[in-house]
C-alpha cells in the first residue's frame, strides 16, 4: 500500500472549522469516507499508530511542548474506541486520559475551568479530555436548571452568559498555547439514525448492556437542543490556536483513521528532536562507557 498516496485524500482543511464561520452541521455528512475503504483505512491506522508512537517519544524526551486532545460528542458518537485505539501505541508514561462527569461538590467550589486546569498535560506528554469543560456551554445550555447548582453571582446567570463562556474559553485556549500546550478538538459527528442503531446494540447484547441506561434514551429526546448547542459552540470556540476539526463518525474505522492522522500531522508540525548534549555530557557518557567495558 502506498501510505502517503493514501493519506494525500484525507484533507484536514475539510473537517477543520474556519474561524468566524457559522456552523450548520446538516452541512458535514456523518456517513462520510471518501475513497477510502474499511481494509486500506485499518491498515493506515495501523502504520499511524505507530508513526505517532516515534513522534510521542521524541515529545517526552524534548520536554518543550505538551498535547492535549479534546473530544466532544453525541452519546454513542464512539469516543471511547476512538481514543483507546488511536491511543493503543502510545507510552502510557507519556499520555493521560480523563474523562469528564458529574462535577463533584468540591468542584463545584471553584471555577468551571478549575477541574479541567488540573488534569492538563505536563510538558512532553499528551492529554486526552473525553468530554470536557465544553460540557459547560453543552449539556448546562440545554439543561438550565445546572446552573442552580453552580452558586454563581446572579449578575452572571444573564442572557450574555453563553457568549461569555466562549470568550473564557477561547482565552484560555490561547494562554495554553502560548505556554507551549498546544490544543486540538475533534467533534465526532454522528447521525440520529446511527446513534439509534447503536444504544440498540448496547440493549440487545449482554456485554454492551453497561454502556447503555435509561437516561441515554431520555437525552436522546433533546437531540435537536443539543444540536443548536454544538452549533453555536463550534462556531465560536474554532480559533486559529485551537481549531475544530468535525470528523464524520457513522463509520468507526474511518473516525479513528482520521483522527490519527490530524494527530499525527500536528505532531510533525513542530520541531521536535531529541536532546542533544553539551560537550562535557557526552565526555561524561564515554567515562561510563569504559567503566562499562571494563566490567567485561
Amino acid at each position: 500500500m502506498d501510505y502517503d498516496a493514501f493519506l494525500d485524500n484525507l484533507n484536514p482543511d475539510a473537517m477543520r472549522v474556519q474561524p468566524g464561520s457559522q456552523v450548520k452541521l446538516q452541512d458535514f455528512d456523518a456517513g462520510f469516507t471518501g475513497d477510502f475503504e474499511k481494509k486500506a483505512a485499518k491498515e493506515i491506522l495501523r502504520q499511524t499508530v505507530e508513526d505517532l508512537a516515534s513522534l510521542q517519544d521524541v515529545l517526552y524526551a524534548q520536554n518543550t511542548y505538551a498535547l492535549l486532545l479534546i473530544f466532544q460528542a453525541m452519546d454513542a458518537a464512539g469516543k471511547d474506541s476512538t481514543i483507546k485505539n488511536v491511543m493503543s501505541g502510545i507510552n502510557p508514561q507519556g499520555c493521560h486520559v480523563v474523562s469528564f462527569k458529574q462535577p463533584s461538590s468540591e468542584e463545584l467550589d471553584h471555577d468551571y475551568l478549575w477541574r479541567a486546569s488540573k488534569a492538563l498535560p505536563e510538558r512532553g506528554k499528551i492529554g486526552v479530555f473525553n468530554r470536557s469543560y465544553y460540557e459547560e456551554v453543552l449539556i448546562v445550555r440545554v439543561h438550565p436548571e445546572i446552573l442552580n447548582t453552580q452558586q454563581l453571582p446572579d449578575s452572571v446567570k444573564s442572557k450574555n452568559l453563553w457568549q461569555q463562556r466562549f470568550e473564557d474559553i477561547n482565552n484560555f485556549e490561547k494562554y495554553l498555547v502560548n505556554n507551549g500546550i498546544l490544543v486540538m478538538k475533534f467533534f465526532l459527528n454522528v447521525s440520529k439514525e446511527e446513534q439509534k442503531q447503536r444504544f440498540l446494540k448496547r440493549i440487545n447484547r449482554p456485554d454492551k448492556n453497561w454502556k447503555f441506561s435509561v437516561g441515554d434514551a431520555k437525552e436522546r429526546g433533546h437531540w435537536d437542543d443539543y444540536r443548536i448547542a454544538y452549533e453555536d459552540a463550534l462556531s465560536h470556540t474554532s480559533t486559529d490556536w485551537a481549531p475544530w476539526h468535525i470528523i464524520p463518525a457513522d463509520h468507526k474505522w474511518f473516525t479513528r483513521m482520521a483522527v490519527a492522522n490530524f494527530i499525527r500531522q500536528k505532531l510533525q508540525s513542530l520541531d521536535l528532536a531529541y536532546p542533544v548534549l553539551e560537550e562535557h555530557h557526552l565526555e561524561r557518557l564515554q567515562e561510563a562507557k569504559v567503566m562499562l567495558k571494563r566490567e567485561e
